[in-house]
């Protein structure tokens, strides 16, 4: 539509989580390595036009996870920001819905990212970076990753963000069994010691350097998630399966796994290999 503001809100993947301790308060520390996926398929699209009050419309193959919510994350980030900012929330907002609903990929602290960003220049404000960064933690602690859109470390709750070295070129095939997990659930269930930080300074070189450098790490969020869901393990081990793949492993608190590929190619014979009635599949490129 001519004179609308359209924004991305990619998936985002933990290349690796480790979980380092527990805050006082109940909140779990990590440590993690988290990228995005490039491309249309694996991520949702906002779209922002002026209006008379604040309007949100969900679309999209995978709108129907959010009927029924009156006060998503977009709202609640449109109203927070309007506050902000001294400002009637004023805007017709369009939310198309690809990505499937507590999914371990982000996809509601994409959106509301993505609001943030698209609401900015609707209303043409000018926000310190740190204090957009502070309101967009209290929306959720991946919302400020979500923010920064580019791969990063990640520490403390989600709000400590560290540049990471140059990532190669690589190819990711996502896939989600159909079966929505609360990451609260997932943390509960968690047990044992906690993991120590994992991160490193060095660039891999190509894709396979990277998967050799994540084989050494882990996601400690796996165990408890297969827990609850067991049909994680098996998509997991059907990724790790295809020719091609450098690395299989699920993503955040699940249930999204992912492959690491070296060719595009290689990543979408993998997808086709995997279709399965009730199951997610998107392909697209690491963005780093």
């Amino acid at each position: 539509m001519s004179g609308a503001i359209q924004e991305r809100a990619p998936a985002k993947l933990n290349l690796y989580l480790h979980v380092v301790g527990r805050r006082a308060d109940g909140f779990h520390e990590l440590d993690s390595l988290t990228v995005f996926a490039g491309g249309d398929e694996a991520g949702d699209s906002l779209r922002f036009e002026p209006a008379d009050d604040l309007v949100l419309t969900v679309e999209g193959p995978m709108a129907g996870g959010l009927t029924g919510e009156a006060d998503n994350l977009v709202l609640r980030a449109a109203r927070a920001l309007a506050q902000a900012h001294g400002i009637a929330p004023k805007a017709r907002i369009t939310l198309t819905k690809r990505l499937p609903i507590a999914s371990g990929i982000g996809g509601g602290s994409a959106d509301a990212a993505a609001a943030l960003r698209g609401l900015v220049r609707l209303w043409t404000l000018a926000p310190d970076p740190r204090e957009l960064a502070q309101l967009a933690l209290g929306l959720g602690a991946d919302v400020p990753v979500c923010l920064a859109g580019r791969a990063v470390f990640m520490g403390g709750i989600g709000e400590i963000l560290e540049p990471a070295p140059a990532l190669p070129t690589a190819w990711l095939l996502l896939a989600n069994p159909g079966k929505p997990l609360a990451t609260p659930a997932v943390f509960k269930a968690r047990s044992g010691p906690f993991s120590a930080p994992a991160r490193f300074d060095r660039s891999p070189a190509d894709a396979a350097q990277l998967a050799q450098g994540l084989a050494l790490r882990r996601n400690d969020l796996e165990e408890p998630a297969l827990r609850l869901i067991p049909d994680i393990a098996q998509l997991k081990a059907e990724i790790a399966a295809q020719s091609g793949c450098l690395l299989a492993r699920m993503s955040g608190s699940g249930a999204t796994c992912f492959g690491l590929f070296a060719a595009r190619s290689e990543a979408e014979a993998a997808a086709r290999s995997l279709a399965r009635p009730g199951r997610w599949l998107a392909v697209a490129p690491l963005v780093g």
